[in-house]
């Protein structure tokens, strides 16, 4: 079978995330169909490839990937279905308004990944009753079509946004924590979109009793973010790679935990290969750091790596609500995911940083580096 990738750095995170994987959840997906939506984003290329990469080892059957395209890419998509042809199935949908059950092969998934969301603050403010209708719409489609089907797993990204700006003694928040979150702003679309989602879950795993997983993502970045995805990550690799300053939108003082992609993939695989209804944070748990301790790690790598020169600079978004309930903190507590997944995030963020450049530079042009 024809590699999946020829990018080193992506190699070994793909190897990286398959040897997090215990026998029981490889023997899970032995034999399986596996459905995505929202295939073309940040996730969907990290799960596209690892499961082309280890088709062979974990004995899948096919992957059904969906995308509408409107904020995902198409072109690792096309050049990853050229290169397997008789694993990757990829359908333009849309889940919002289009039918699963006309969806060639996917009434016989075993596994279904919704992906399908707009996670970027730049683009859900675009497309607010499109990031709404994919976590509530799409999701109960989704869930109407395969329930009472013997699915393996269902697999829903929710977010860390559900806990919105936690306070003091809530951090590291833990699952139970319920949130401090606005009903009305320019967030509340994505936010109260996957507050909701969770809701359809349990319901669903309640009455059907369907093994949905619940995973919220706490800050990933990594080989797969799109240098336009108008996150932070991506916004300070791509000044780097541009060899423009940082530029920092705020005062640089709220904090965060940041996960590499790989550490990411292995808890939301184990989320999903669980087998029955649980909720679980996914991320990295230390260190917190500022945003503009953050900055200073990709100018400290964008040196190593591309020779950066540029620095850190502070300016005022043109954006009057850019701001507007911005959490000031952000970080897990992983306990329950540590307890029951067997859930170990390894790579430490200026490690990861550098990684993530590191793939960027192999995966420029010659000519442009």
């Amino acid at each position: 079978m024809e590699a999946s990738t020829t990018n080193p750095v992506l190699r070994e995170d793909l190897a990286a995330v398959y040897a997090t994987l215990t026998a029981a959840e490889r023997a899970k997906l032995q034999g399986s169909t596996i459905l995505l939506t929202g295939c073309g984003g940040f996730l969907g290329y990290f799960f596209l490839h690892f499961f082309a990469e280890y088709a062979q080892e974990l004995g899948l059957r096919r992957l059904i990937g969906l995308e509408n395209f409107l904020t995902g890419t198409k072109d690792w998509l096309d050049e990853l279905t050229r290169r397997h042809p008789d694993l990757i199935g990829l359908r333009e949908f849309n889940v919002i308004t289009d039918s699963v059950a006309e969806v060639p092969g996917a009434a016989e998934a075993d596994l279904v990944i919704h992906l399908a969301s707009i996670a970027s603050p730049t683009y859900y403010r675009i497309y607010p009753l499109e990031t709404v209708d994919a976590n509530i719409t799409g999701l109960r489609r989704l869930l109407d079509f395969y329930a009472g089907r013997p699915l393996r797993g269902f697999l829903f990204f929710s977010s860390s946004e559900i806990y919105g700006d936690p306070a003091p003694d809530r951090i590291p928040t833990p699952e139970d924590y319920r949130g401090n979150v606005a009903t009305i702003g320019p967030r509340a679309c994505y936010d109260e979109a996957k507050r909701f989602g969770e809701t359809l879950c349990y319901l669903f795993a309640q009455k059907y009793g369907m093994p949905i997983g619940i995973a919220r993502p706490f800050n990933n970045y990594g080989p797969g973010m799109n240098l336009n995805d108008k996150r932070l990550p991506a916004d300070f690799a791509k000044a780097v790679v541009e060899g423009r300053d940082l530029e920092i939108l705020s005062d640089g003082s709220p904090t965060r935990t940041f996960c590499y992609i790989s550490d990411a993939i292995s808890g939301y695989l184990k989320v999903l290969l669980h087998g029955e209804f649980g909720v679980y944070n996914i991320g990295q748990d230390q260190p917190e750091l500022s945003v503009r301790e953050y900055a200073e790690l990709f100018t400290q790598a964008g040196r190593e790596v591309f020779g950066y020169q540029g620095r850190i600079s502070f300016q005022t978004s043109a954006d009057k609500q850019y701001l507007t309930d911005n959490p000031n903190r952000r970080c897990p507590d992983l306990t329950k995911a540590r307890r029951e997944l067997g859930y170990a995030p390894a790579v430490d963020v200026a490690a990861g940083v550098r990684r993530y450049l590191q793939f960027l530079h192999a995966s420029l042009p010659v000519a442009a580096l």
